[in-house]
């Protein structure tokens, strides 16, 4: 959809004009951070897929092979089905609107902690999250002790990341599989490990420094450039 965009010679911010779209919505979209929960998800890739002229049902296709563990904890009809059906049969009060205003904050107070009980943060449509420095901590855990030995180790890829100043991540295995996602804070140091290959996506290409295979890279690209890379095990060349 980023390339879509840029090809359609249009800023993020034109995007979320023409879609109604949130711009920090679909910046997140464009690195693949679909935190927003499936159900909105799903609606909101539909329509930036339509109005740039993309096919809707292919990119929800891709996004599903990709996204198979994201599932939306909470149906907009199974909310609004009492509520509707309420005031169908007689005229608003206070009374009814107060009672219709407590039960959207029950939703979504549940929706939140369904969401957190997955390990997947649970946003309402109003407020997309910025992503904490200890998003995904568990991820790290047994990959900080990766060693040069490990890189060189037969079918495995090692990369190290040192984070200059905070940037976005996403790490995944060969097989689509999450390794880590999140903000990396300044000057901390992480390094992931997988089997054959392992995606790389980085939200501040100028803010961190790369180690694949016991190869220092150095900065992968400029100061607020968002990249896509993919290592493999037995080099450090990207690709």
């Amino acid at each position: 959809m980023a390339e879509a965009r840029e090809r359609a010679g249009l800023t993020v911010r034109q995007l979320g004009e023409r879609t109604r779209i949130r711009e920090t919505v679909i910046e997140r979209f464009e690195r693949d951070d679909f935190s927003v929960g499936d159900f909105y998800a799903r609606g909101h890739i539909r329509t930036i897929a339509s109005d740039l002229g993309l096919d809707p049902d292919e990119i929800l296709r891709q996004y599903e092979q990709e996204n198979a563990d994201i599932a939306s904890p909470v149906k907009a009809s199974a909310v609004f089905r009492g509520d509707v059906g309420e005031r169908a049969r007689r005229a608003p009060s206070w009374t009814t609107a107060v009672a219709v205003a407590l039960a959207i904050v029950a939703v979504v107070v549940i929706a939140r902690m369904i969401g957190s009980s997955g390990e997947k943060a649970g946003p309402t449509a109003a407020q997309v999250p910025v992503t904490a420095p200890h998003a995904h901590a568990r991820h790290e855990k047994g990959h900080e002790k990766k060693t040069v030995e490990e890189a060189l180790a037969p079918g495995v890829v090692v990369v190290k990341v040192t984070a200059r100043k905070p940037s976005y991540l996403n790490v995944r295995d060969a097989k689509g599989k999450e390794i880590f996602q999140g903000t990396v804070p300044e000057g901390k140091t992480t390094t992931y490990s997988a089997k054959d290959r392992m995606r790389v996506t980085i939200g501040d290409a100028g803010a961190v420094r790369l180690e694949v295979n016991g190869r220092d890279l150095g900065t992968p690209g400029k100061d607020g450039q968002m990249i896509r890379r993919t290592f493999e095990a037995g080099g450090p060349s990207p690709r």
